[in-house]
């Protein structure tokens, strides 16, 4: 490269007319970061479903500020606000504008406090999953023999029964909570994230860098962690975001059943499971709106997800 481009790239930061031209030439490189976030953007549908699942996220944490009653509070609760229809006025005095379902809840407080069960759900039982999952998949992987063998036979044990089966055996096991409907989500998933991981670091641990690392004495812990791990995040990455998706969609199954969460906490599962009877006698938005909203974010997460393989996995773009 000559001297005249040299300089040209120097000083490209502090002209903008010459960055421009540089990066019509080619001589400005992206960052990884800059290229991975220009190929998400490629998808306006995938936007979309980023746009949307970040308004449903933001509008389930400030719940409490934009709601007019609060579900939980059994004194705010009315029986006489019961099966309202959207439009209607509360005895409070506020307008009930998604309507209220048979104990007197308003649908929509009731709808953003159980978006933040779901989602809580659902990222907690993942991170606790990846983790485990995680672990075990890089250890298989790793150490590989006997020790490789046994895990896969246990995850291929795992995978082969179907997960909402495993859950709801958990859950009737243990009883009704957060915590129980966590714990069975994490032990119905685990297994996915291994295999993702193993198959990614079977890849890996043949490379050089690899033979490199374990040639200058660093323990085996940080040869996982350190060095096989982070190229093993992009599928991760992909399939965490689609299990989040299976894990609240999920909850909400087992919520539905009876089996998940008390009625005291009105998850998405239990407004969608409290209309359920009243959906032939024409009170059809106390389990159509919660219905919509899961729909809404199990779609946005999934579509997101979706993106995200097609950028990260370099096989499947065209």
């Amino acid at each position: 490269m000559s001297s005249e481009a040299t300089s040209n790239i120097t000083g490209a930061d502090g002209d903008p007319q010459i960055a421009a031209e540089l990066a019509e030439t080619g001589l400005i490189v992206e960052t990884p970061f800059k290229r991975f976030v220009s190929e998400f953007l490629e998808s306006r549908v995938a936007m979309g479903a980023l746009l949307t699942l970040a308004a449903i996220v933001l509008a389930a944490i400030l719940a409490p500020f934009i709601t007019p009653q609060n579900p939980y509070d059994l004194g705010q609760v009315d029986i006489m606000d019961g099966r309202l229809p959207p439009g209607s006025e509360a005895f409070a005095e506020y307008t009930m504008w998604l309507g209220s379902d048979g104990a007197g809840r308003d649908l929509f407080s009731a709808i953003l406090y159980g978006l933040r069960i779901s989602l809580a759900v659902g990222v907690t039982s993942g991170l606790i999953a990846i983790a485990i999952g995680m672990s075990v998949g890089l250890l298989a992987a790793y150490v590989g023999g006997r020790v490789e063998a046994f895990i896969m036979r246990i995850v291929d044990l795992q995978l082969s029964f179907p997960a909402a089966l495993v859950a709801l055996m958990l859950v009737a096991l243990l009883g009704k909570g957060i915590d129980k409907i966590i714990l069975a989500l994490v032990v119905a998933q685990w297994a996915y994230y291994a295999r993702t991981v193993r198959g990614s670091a079977l890849v890996e641990r043949s490379k050089e860098y690899v033979e490199a690392a374990a040639s200058l004495g660093l323990s085996h812990a940080r040869i996982m962690f350190r060095h096989i791990l982070p190229n093993c995040l992009a599928p991760l990455i992909v399939v965490g975001t689609i299990q989040t998706a299976h894990a609240i969609a999920l909850e909400a199954t087992l919520s539905f059943l009876g089996v998940g969460l008390p009625q005291t906490e009105p998850s998405l599962g239990v407004l969608i499971a409290n209309g359920f009877e009243y959906m032939l006698s024409g009170k059809y938005w106390i389990s159509v709106f919660p219905g919509v909203a899961l729909l809404i974010t199990i779609v946005s997460i999934n579509l997101v997800g979706d993106q995200l393989r097609d950028v990260l996995n370099p096989r499947l773009k065209r």
